[in-house]
């Protein structure tokens, strides 16, 4: 099966148009099957620092080129990248272990934030100023930032690469990144598609490593750097913010959530099954704007529940690859620890597991699957309400008014995603303005597109991925006054 994709599995990172080996090598585990499946050379903070200085000496003349020039280059990356859109896939499943149907979509999601940048670069306005006096112009320009490093995350390896990397190229900056280690095959699948669409040498660098503390210092600390974009954790986050604070580095950061899903006793509760299937369980759960907790109102709390559970005893666990497989394995028998650990703590609390019955394939000492769970009885001071579970399990509470429900909702640190549900109107207004999060779904649970604003407040980040404002946050404003002009 490997042949489907083998033109594009590389072995090497990719720095200033070219491949670069070492003899340090890192296996790439299939979560599936908790075997090695290919090999890639591990790198050294030094090849990092070759990859910020070929991005630095190729800045200028990148940012020189029209935006139209960026935009036909952008546009061909596009077209190779929808062209083979199922070997990219097939990757995606094989490091990640999501399920093909999802790789596929995550590769269109990827692709489309590179279209959307292509045609936005066109569209980088400045402003005139009324000035103070007859002989003053005030005119204000935007120019790109300049180096953008990045290190992204393992549960969307491409598209979280794609959305930093197309609005980067799109404003005229050059880019470095580091993608997981975990999941090094994306990223260089996409620097096999960038060299084949002629982005020029130096303006697209993939760095892979598992030395991530001393890359990490490169990337946030190097004088030719000068914004640094990362999707993590918080407690990670906070730790590479510190190390740009030395330089006064740009930053643009998502991180960690722990969204609501409220459900009101007047919503339409079939759709509100429908959109909790997908905040919940979309990536086995692994995703940062994954509905964490599950609010719902007292009176339809038990026929939610029941619902929800004749929906999620259908899931299909198993390998990625086949074709029935619904859900995947989690990333790492680490992972798969942490949110047991996190389930057993809640239920010795106090939490109800409602039986599934759903087959666990593989169980294996290395097997990383992790069974759709359902909690209830649930309260706040459990672990699986005040921690980001990162896994394919409910917690469902209850709530007796509109009031409690947001309070409840906003009894986190996070703000990056919130979703609920109701046909009443005036509720739309009041619940979505007192909600304290970046992104608020309302009737609907897929509120990712690259026209819209993707971002968080409080200890879920700052800036803005994805629509203009994305764009904004790769630019820098330029005030010019023009005087003696009469």
């Amino acid at each position: 099966m490997l042949d489907v994709c083998s033109f594009l599995l590389k072995s090497s990172s990719y720095i200033d148009g070219q491949w670069f080996d070492n003899t340090d090598k890192l296996a790439v585990v299939n979560p599936a099957t908790g075997q090695p499946f290919h090999y890639v050379s591990n790198m050294t903070t030094g090849d990092a620092i070759k990859a910020v200085e070929s991005a630095h000496r190729t800045f200028r003349d990148w940012s020189h080129q029209t935006a139209a020039y960026r935009a036909k280059v952008l546009k061909t990356w596009l077209d190779l990248i929808i062209k083979h859109k199922d070997a990219l896939a097939y990757i995606i499943t094989l490091e990640q272990g999501k399920p093909l149907a999802e790789a596929r979509a995550e590769i269109e999601y990827g692709a489309a934030f590179i279209e959307w940048f292509a045609e936005e670069a066109k569209r980088v306005y400045g402003d005139t100023i009324p000035a103070a006096s007859q002989s003053q112009k005030i005119i204000v320009t935007k120019q790109p930032v300049g180096v953008v490093t990045a290190i992204t995350p393992w549960n969307f390896p491409h598209a979280m690469i794609t959305r930093k990397a197309a609005a980067a190229l799109a404003a005229g900056c050059t880019f470095v990144v580091k993608p997981a280690h975990q999941t090094p095959l994306s990223a260089l699948a996409l620097a096999e598609l960038a060299d084949q669409a002629n982005i020029p040498a130096g303006v697209f660098n993939v760095i892979v490593s598992d030395k991530s503390i001393e890359i990490g210092q490169v990337l946030t600390q190097h004088s030719g750097v000068n914004k640094f974009t990362f999707t993590g954790s918080t407690s990670v986050g906070k730790q590479l913010i510190a190390q740009c604070a030395q330089g006064v580095k740009k930053v643009s950061m998502e991180l960690g959530g722990n969204a609501p899903f409220i459900v009101f006793a007047d919503a339409d509760i079939d759709l509100a099954i429908k959109g909790y299937l997908l905040a919940k369980f979309r990536n086995a759960g692994q995703t940062c704007i994954c509905a964490n907790r599950l609010l719902l109102a007292d009176s339809i709390h038990d026929e939610f529940i029941d619902k929800l559970h004749t929906e999620m005893a259908k899931i299909q666990l198993g390998d990625g690859t086949q074709t029935t497989t619904n859900m995947g394995p989690l990333i790492s028998v680490s992972a798969v620890e942490r949110v047991n650990e996190l389930v057993n703590t809640s239920i010795k609390l106090g939490a109800k597991q409602v039986k599934l019955n759903i087959a666990k394939p593989n169980p294996t000492p290395n097997s990383r699957y992790y069974p759709p769970t359902l909690l209830t009885q649930v309260n706040e001071d459990m672990p699986v309400v005040q921690q980001e579970i990162f896994g394919p399990v409910v917690a469902a509470l209850r709530f007796k008014s509109e009031d409690e429900a947001i309070k409840m909702a906003n009894n986190t640190e996070y703000g990056l995603a919130a979703y609920f549900y109701t046909r009443d109107i005036s509720r739309v207004w009041r619940v979505s303005s007192a909600l304290n999060f970046g992104m608020v779904g309302i009737n609907d649970a897929a509120i990712s597109n690259p026209a819209a604003p993707f971002g968080g407040i409080n200890a879920s980040g700052n800036g803005r991925e994805g629509s203009k404002y994305g764009l904004d946050d790769y630019l820098e404003i330029k005030y010019l006054s023009m005087g003696g002009l009469i």
